[in-house]
């Protein structure tokens, strides 16, 4: 607690029992049992007289009986009284007695309403007044409003359950304390509202606040209330005590109890003083608050702020004090200085309480540097850094679950602090500023970023490797020796990744794959590499050696992953560093990036054409050692094993691709590969030579039709004869010697039956004349009679089909040329008065568009939008 006011005793030991009091100005008005009115004046004392009390008038005459109730009204000068059970209104200077409300004979208590109103207009600045009074009779209420020098009625009365003990204005309402019960009751239509009870006290208690708000009280407990009836605020006080009365003096609530007067605030809801005093029992508060007993008086005097809001900083009591430190009368400056002073102070008490939540949101509300609220705790940031921050105590150790809890609202509090920076970052992106801004920004982000993966790595580990993926501006240092603290190598493997330390990444990756138990051996060093790309070629090779020469197949993916970074790569210097470090590895990678990859240089597709010759040879001659004797070859693609899958490949590929170069393949396949060099010999446009290989030396006249057939297409220069070709090996075998060393024994012989039936199945794929240059005199006409039936039937159809089409075509032309002349046939006259039906503007010489229907517009306007979409 500490003192919010000071107490000053004015009367003391009265002769006359004091039943109520009233003050205005530097005046106090005592009213007695007897009916005396006292008026002193009370000014400022002189040394230790705190207080100048002079008696100014004793009015024994004032009242017959005992004063029970006093208002004073300055701006109308008047003084409103009960006693002997009605008002009377009285002169405030000269205390004559104006009149009596007669009709308020036996009133029990009454209530007045003062308001001020502002004029609108600046002719006339003076501002008005409205007072209305409120008197209980028994159970009635009658209302008064002040007019031309009197009080006159306002309405009817109003009927009430029973006869009030207190009652208050609230707005158009009345708020009536009865014995058991508050009512609240409007002034225009009579309606009750019943509120609450008055609790087991019996003795209602209301007062009216600045604002229009009411206090009202139940027991020990004070409800605010306002004009409706509705509660105004959540937390009520709690006196230690059934209050007589209760005041207001801001932010205080003043308590008028049996044995002293205990000063409270509402929020936060505390109890601030408690002031022995004899018996008090009322209380006035006008321009200075007064508390009377039957014999004494007091006046309360508030203590200067500045002298409260420096007990309240020693006490702790940082709230209050920045209650009071917004009601300070100072410069704008001077206020928001003290009132951030105290809120530092708070937020740091708020940490030492372990309220971190809190005390990171004043923090965050002061816009202290991050660096300052992370220094709150011992091990985060560096000793030497941490030595030049000031606090107003040494912040408190924690161990245990109170860290952990501080970690976490630390985590989000740094969170926030990063999106604004980052916010802040992007509005002056562009902008010019000075050095020292940037690098005071830099080293912020990185202590904030720094902190945070301190923080995850102490509360939420499973956070730390998003966190790392992310752009930060973690410290290299720092952060590496915490990870390592941690033993978070994968989450450290990250972070050298996202720094682009990629030398540090992969000697820790070697190493820990090296190890017994190796950590998910090459695996990672794999995954690592795939995604470097090939601004980091240098590293892919110097870190995928190892990977290819102790597990090949997973050396393979770090070059054949279907990831943009891996397809990216210079596939011809992937080729020789595959060939350098795994060889059989060449087969594999050739055949991902063209098939999968879709690669399309040649030089590639003839390597993979190279690889597949050289493994097939060796292959070939480990297969033939294994022959029995006089057994021959099978056919190519046919072999078991390796071998025959490989050769069907190479095949495929001969015959599918065209993407390689058979004039520099051709050399390099020896005579014992005759059918892939059928297929080259067939690219380069040698078909002759393709066939006579098929046809002689594999007498496989099968795959010489099938040859053609794939190969045959009339709108290629080399491809359209290629039948004539065929006919032509037929009747017309080659010399044995070229076709190699090994059909040199051969004894090749024409074969007519044959050239006879590719004449009569593909009559229509060669040209008549060649062929019957081809054919031998020694063929008899009845021989190729099919053949010429065939040829001619083909031609009269062809005759026919192009007459229809030549009619066809004409009767159009007829067609096309009537609707020319029909739609010539018509006119447009445009004349000085045409307009257009768009804009409405004469055509004139302009260029025009018409409508079938007749209709003129400007060529403009048809192009126009509005008229496309009519």
């Amino acid at each position: 607690m500490h003192d919010a006011f000071e107490y000053a005793s004015i009367l003391e030991r009265l002769p006359l029992v004091i039943e109520s009091i009233a003050s205005y100005d530097n005046h106090l008005l005592v009213g007695t049992r007897p009916g005396h009115l006292l008026v002193y004046s009370i000014k400022d004392g002189t040394g230790d007289q705190r207080f100048e009390v002079q008696l100014k008038r004793s009015n024994k005459l004032f009242s017959k009986k005992p004063i029970v109730q006093m208002t004073v009204v300055p701006e109308f000068n008047l003084l409103i009284s009960l006693s002997d059970n009605v008002v009377s209104v009285h002169d405030l200077d000269s205390f004559i007695l104006k009149y009596v409300l007669n009709k308020t004979r036996g009133a029990t208590v009454f209530a007045v309403d003062f308001q001020k109103h502002k004029k609108s207009t600046v002719f006339d600045p003076t501002p008005t007044f409205t007072l209305r009074m409120c008197v209980s009779v028994r159970k009635r209420l009658m209302l008064f409003v002040w007019r031309n020098n009197q009080f006159q009625d306002m309405g009817e009365e109003l009927g009430i359950p029973d006869v009030a003990k207190t009652l208050a204005w609230a707005g158009d309402s009345l708020c009536v304390g009865f014995k058991r019960d508050y009512y609240l009751i409007k002034t225009t239509t009579g309606q009750l509202k019943d509120l609450f009870g008055t609790g087991k006290n019996m003795e209602p208690s209301i007062s009216v606040l600045k604002d229009g708000s009411l206090i009202l009280g139940r027991d020990e407990v004070t409800v605010f209330i306002d004009s409706e009836g509705k509660p105004a605020k959540r937390k009520a006080p709690v006196w230690t005590d059934v209050p007589l009365a209760v005041d207001f003096y801001d932010p205080y609530m003043i308590g008028i109890l049996p044995k002293y007067v205990e000063i409270r605030t509402v929020d936060p809801r505390a109890l601030v003083q408690s002031i022995e005093l004899s018996k008090p029992r009322l209380i006035s508060h006008g321009t200075h608050i007064y508390v009377a007993s039957s014999s004494h008086v007091w006046r309360l005097v508030p203590v200067p702020i500045p002298m409260q809001i420096s007990q309240l900083l020693q006490e702790k009591q940082f709230e209050l004090a920045l209650l009071l430190a917004n009601k300070m009368q100072e410069s704008d400056s001077e206020k928001t200085k003290r009132i951030q002073s105290i809120q530092y102070q708070y937020a740091f008490e708020l940490f030492c309480q372990k309220r971190f939540q809190e005390s990171f949101k004043v923090f965050a509300e002061l816009e202290t540097d991050p660096p300052e609220v992370i220094g709150l705790f011992h091990d985060l940031l560096p000793g030497d850094f941490r030595k030049r921050l000031e606090y107003p105590a040494p912040p408190p150790t924690l161990t245990g679950s109170e860290m952990e809890k501080g970690y976490l609202a630390l985590t989000q509090y740094l969170l926030k602090q990063r999106n604004r920076l980052a916010k802040k970052v992007d509005e002056t992106d562009g902008e010019e500023l000075p050095e020292s801004e940037i690098k005071t920004r830099k080293t912020l982000r990185q202590i904030i970023d720094t902190t945070l993966l301190k923080c995850y790595l102490q509360t939420n580990d499973a956070l730390v490797a998003p966190f790392l993926r992310l752009e930060n501006y973690c410290h290299p240092i720092e952060s590496e020796k915490e990870l390592y603290k941690h033993k978070k190598i994968e989450e450290l493997v990250t972070f050298y990744q996202t720094k682009g330390n990629h030398k540090k990444a992969l000697d820790l990756l070697l190493r820990k794959a090296q190890k017994p138990g190796a950590w998910q051996g090459p695996s990672k060093t794999v995954e690592y590499l795939q995604r470097l790309g090939k601004e980091n070629l240098r590293f892919i090779f110097d870190y995928s050696g190892w990977v290819l020469k102790s597990r090949p197949e997973y050396g393979l993916k770090i070059f054949t992953e279907d990831i943009p970074e891996v397809e990216g790569l210079p596939r011809d210097q992937v080729l020789s560093h595959i060939k350098q470090n795994a060889p059989q590895l060449q087969i594999p990678y050739l055949e991902h990036v063209i098939h999968v990859f879709n690669e399309q240089t040649p030089e590639l597709h003839n390597k993979l054409v190279d690889c597949y010759r050289e493994r097939i040879s060796e292959l070939m001659e480990s297969y033939k050692d294994e022959l029995l004797e006089g057994e021959s070859l099978p056919r190519a693609g046919k072999e078991p094993g390796e071998l025959g899958e490989l050769r069907s490949t190479l095949l495929t590929l001969l015959r599918d691709s065209r993407c390689y170069q058979p004039q520099n393949l051709l050399t390099h396949f020896p005579d014992s590969f005759f059918e892939e060099r059928a297929l080259l010999l067939g690219r380069l446009g040698r078909h002759e030579e393709a066939l006579a290989i098929y046809i002689h030396v594999l007498n496989d006249i099968d795959m010489a039709s099938l040859y053609c057939k794939r190969t045959y297409n009339d709108e290629w220069k080399d491809s359209k004869d290629v039948y004539a070709c065929l006919l032509h090996m037929y009747l017309s075998p080659p010399e044995a010697s070229i076709l190699g060393a090994k059909t040199t024994d051969l004894q090749l012989k024409p074969n007519v039956v044959a050239a006879l039936s590719v004449l009569r199945e593909h009559y229509d794929k060669i040209n008549p004349a060649k062929a019957l240059e081809l054919l031998p005199t020694t063929i008899e006409i009845q021989e190729i009679v099919p053949f010429l039936e065939s040829i001619l039937e083909e031609k009269s159809c062809k005759k026919k089909t192009n007459q229809v089409l030549k009619s066809l075509l004409f009767a159009e032309h007829l067609q096309i040329q009537e609707r020319r002349m029909h739609y010539q046939a018509g006119k447009v006259l445009i004349t000085d008065e045409r307009a257009c039906r768009v804009c409405h503007k004469k055509i004139g010489t302009s260029a025009f568009a018409c409508y079938p229907s007749g209709e003129i517009l400007h060529y403009y306007c048809y192009k126009s939008p509005t008229e496309k979409n009519k």
